[in-house]
């Protein structure tokens, strides 16, 4: 059974998929799901001058599943440090599948794979910081 999400949730994962940087460059949403997430970005239009794939273009569609995996569970978070891994060149469509690797209470991990089929075209690895909510102090 699928758990509903909170309304606020809801809204700020809407906010997300639709941020402009991301439909600027033709990122569609596949799913999110429970610190997991999949999008989808044409290459064309995003290539470097060798006609493969912009290494920032890949970068920017790892970044996005990672947002978006990082932040399904409600609590709000945003990187800190984010690394790639480039083992080919991507030349067709790609996806970006994240997923949870590790957390404590104030940090997460997630593991970003890029592939093109079933290549594998980048691994990124981001760390996300975990945004308290403040208390509203009462007088």
């Amino acid at each position: 059974m699928k758990r509903e999400l909170p309304a606020d949730l809801r809204a700020r994962m809407e906010e997300m998929k639709a941020a402009p940087f991301a439909l600027r460059l033709g990122i569609e949403t596949v799913s999110v799901g429970e610190n997991e997430a999949v999008v989808r970005m044409p290459v064309s239009g995003l290539t470097n001058a060798l006609g493969m794939a912009h290494g920032g273009a890949i970068f920017s569609l790892a970044d996005q599943a990672f947002a978006l995996a990082a932040n399904s569970r409600g609590e709000p978070q945003v990187a800190i440090s984010a690394s790639i891994t480039y083992l080919r060149p991507g030349r067709g469509d790609l996806v970006a599948r994240a997923r949870k690797v590790e957390e404590n209470r104030t940090t997460s991990v997630y593991e970003v794979q890029v592939l093109q089929g079933d290549a594998v075209v980048a691994i990124f690895q981001g760390i996300g910081y975990k945004l308290r909510r403040s208390e509203k102090k009462v007088d």
